[in-house]
């Protein structure tokens, strides 16, 4: 599989990485700290650095302007002031293919190459399946060989299959991993069939807060036109409800896949739209549906939960713990009527569907929030750091 290859084909726009080239001491040490060392030690609080003594977490993948998904995490991350890391961003790909994919990819090689301290710098490679997995892996093998601190965070929505069927491939990128951030206990357990488990650690998304707007009887799916995201069933579902309720409208927002816009009573698809557009369609809307056949945790659920909208979704990956306790509606995927029920419901209740939205609201501020989440992933970082600084002293320990 070529490191080129690219797993996503949207367009985004990038940030370089700031370079300090390398002192002499600073390569020494990134060849001495090379070897494999113990397993990781417990994460435990810190306490915010003074600037002179900050550190730095190098994210390796994309960010820029794509609606939901692996670059939005990433978006957050490099918005966010965390306590002790500046952020800086390799950008490894970009959603083009050919020769420029090639050009990106190795201008990627050549900056990690050139990263410094590494006893004060953690490198993040955010990792999906197929050619991302190869090539952002090949990535965090070089920073870990070269000596620094490494973490896979583990995204998409089928790595446990994809584990399954290229264990190699997957297990070597692991075991160059001080830590691995996964979003289910399904990827968590699959990732530490290959590395030990106190590695891997589970941490879900988080997102940007949410203002709300006024609230109208509109129905909004967010994300790909595809199979995959259930496309086909949940226009099945609208076509039975929309001469039932006349008031509502469905928006289907998301590059066209392999599923055909088709004409729809009152819903329309509006296409691709900015990821601020769709958040803007959140913040009005009363209702996000998302019936996916295959997902890890999907970020349009989080941005709908701090957005206060109802949710209904299907028992896929990471929805149904994101959506326990009765903070959304869960239905199995690929079932038009269940589907139809659900948004039945939730369209003519509007005590219960307020009730609901209430309930996803307070679940995002306690367990998906910026404040909620980066503080755990920061730990994470520096739980690397110190792994990395038990290899070298392990190294040079006598005896």
């Amino acid at each position: 599989m070529s490191l080129a290859e690219a797993g996503d084909t949207d367009p985004i726009e990038t940030e370089p990485i700031t370079i300090v080239s390398p002192s002499a001491a600073a390569v020494a040490a990134s060849r001495a700290a090379s070897t494999p060392g113990p397993a990781l030690v417990p994460i435990i609080p810190f306490v915010a650095a003074s600037p002179a003594e900050r550190l730095t977490a190098v994210h390796i993948g994309r960010s820029g302007e794509v609606a939901g998904g692996m670059s939005q995490v990433v978006n957050g991350y490099l918005a966010h002031s965390f306590a002790d890391f500046d952020l800086r961003m390799v950008s490894s790909r970009d959603g083009s293919g050919g020769a420029r994919a090639a050009v990106l990819a190795v201008s990627a090689f050549w900056k990690v190459l050139r990263l410094a301290r590494p006893e004060r710098t953690v490198v993040i490679a955010h990792l999906s399946q197929g050619g991302s997995f190869a090539r952002e892996g090949a990535l965090l093998a070089l920073a870990h060989a070269r000596g620094f601190s490494t973490v896979a965070q583990l995204h998409g929505s089928s790595f446990t299959d994809f584990a399954e069927k290229r264990p190699g491939l997957v297990g070597g990128v692991l075991r160059a991993a001080d830590v691995v951030l996964t979003l289910s206990a399904e990827s968590r357990d699959a990732a530490a069939e290959f590395v030990p488990g106190e590695r891997v650690v589970l941490v879900p998304n988080a997102v940007a807060d949410g203002v709300r707007r006024g609230i109208e009887p509109l129905v909004v799916f967010g994300g790909a036109v595809s199979t995959r995201k259930g496309v086909d069933v949940l226009v099945a579902a609208w076509q039975r409800l929309a001469a039932e309720l006349p008031l509502w409208k469905l928006v289907i927002a998301g590059p066209i896949g392999d599923q055909a816009a088709v004409p729809l009573v009152r819903g329309e698809f509006v296409g691709a739209l900015s990821h601020e557009a769709l958040m803007k369609l959140l913040e009005r809307s009363a209702i996000a549906v998302l019936p996916s056949r295959d997902e890890a945790m999907p970020m349009f659920i989080l941005e709908a939960m701090a957005r206060r909208n109802c949710v209904v979704a299907t028992r896929v990956g990471g929805v149904p713990a994101v959506l326990a306790n009765g903070v959304g509606v869960i239905v199995e995927p690929g079932d038009v009527d269940s589907l139809e029920e659900a948004l039945r419901h939730a369209m003519t209740d509007a005590a219960w569907r307020a009730k609901k939205a209430d309930l996803a609201r307070s679940a995002f501020e306690a367990a998906y929030s910026a404040a909620a989440v980066f503080p755990l992933v920061e730990r994470s970082w520096k739980a690397a750091l110190d792994r990395r600084s038990d290899r070298v002293a392990r190294r040079y320990r006598p005896g």
